[in-house]
């Protein structure tokens, strides 16, 4: 049976023109399969319902899992990653307009081998222009040059459990803010997760976006004249040909081997006794 043709952003990206979209954390949600598929080729399993709009996704050892659930308020929680059980649990979530592109810095780096020590992520931002302080409660807050995008790991009024949060929030001009998106860590997130966040939200590079898919296209410079269609499809075939690849790898080094220890050869009865 032919599969008839219905119009969908799953035909993507072949079905529009694209422009290089900068400064890529106003840049709107983009493409989730950006994340998704990365996951998927990774080794994750989908659980998801297919009478549900919604995707759940988990790690082939149930040890961390994705749930991408859309609802009408882009501000509320979209995507929520986290742990499963009760050992070095934590969990972060995105609201629904952050961009595909930042969330998978983070998730990228779920897929890599934990490093040894705990990266740093201030100076990231601070060599791409944010401004970083420190108060005396050990609050820490990066703001970038735009005045309206921070990041910071605050403390609670009423005890020293700290959380970490990214924002992105407009100005109403009666003294408000209308937030675009905002990405909420527990404190127990592995710090290597927040550093490639923090990465990629610093990364001045532009992402590729619709004319009229971004959230307020006036916050945005968009130019038709970056990759299009089959390009875009075959760089996103290729970061999915190098995760395959590298989970490939990582299961290899970390199999047990197989190959039956060595039998001690047998003594001779006359050489045991005179021992």
């Amino acid at each position: 049976m032919t599969r008839p043709y219905i119009p969908s952003k799953a035909d993507d990206p072949s079905t529009r023109i694209w422009f290089d979209t900068s400064p890529r954390h106003l840049a709107g949600p983009g493409d989730p399969r950006h994340v998704t598929q990365a996951l998927r080729a990774a080794g994750w399993k989908s659980y998801s319902d297919p009478d549900f709009p919604h995707v759940v996704l988990a790690s082939s050892d149930y040890r961390h899992t994705l749930v991408l659930e859309p609802t009408p308020d882009s501000f509320a929680s979209w995507w929520r990653i986290g742990t499963q059980g009760w050992t070095d649990r934590w969990h972060a979530s995105f609201g629904g307009n952050t961009p595909a592109e930042i969330i998978a810095g983070f998730t990228d780096a779920l897929l890599l081998p934990t490093p040894e020590g705990e990266p740093d992520l201030w100076p990231t931002l601070q060599a791409a222009g944010w401004t970083y302080e420190r108060d005396e409660r050990g609050n820490e807050r990066a703001c970038h040059p735009d005045g309206i995008t921070i990041m910071e790991r605050s403390a609670t009024l009423t005890n020293d459990w700290f959380s970490w949060t990214a924002e992105v929030a407009l100005p109403t001009g009666l003294g408000g803010h209308n937030r675009l998106w905002h990405a909420y860590f527990d404190d127990r997130t592995p710090r290597h997760l927040l550093a490639g966040f923090a990465t990629a939200l610093a990364d001045p590079a532009p992402v590729s976006r619709g004319h009229y898919d971004v959230p307020h296209s006036h916050l945005v410079t968009q130019v038709e004249h970056g990759p299009q269609g089959e390009q875009l499809a075959a760089a996103h075939e290729a970061r999915l040909k190098a995760i395959r690849s590298a989970a490939l790898k990582a299961r290899r080094s970390t199999a047990p081997s197989t190959r039956p220890a060595p039998i001690p050869a047998a003594q001779p009865v006359s050489a045991a006794r005179s021992r």
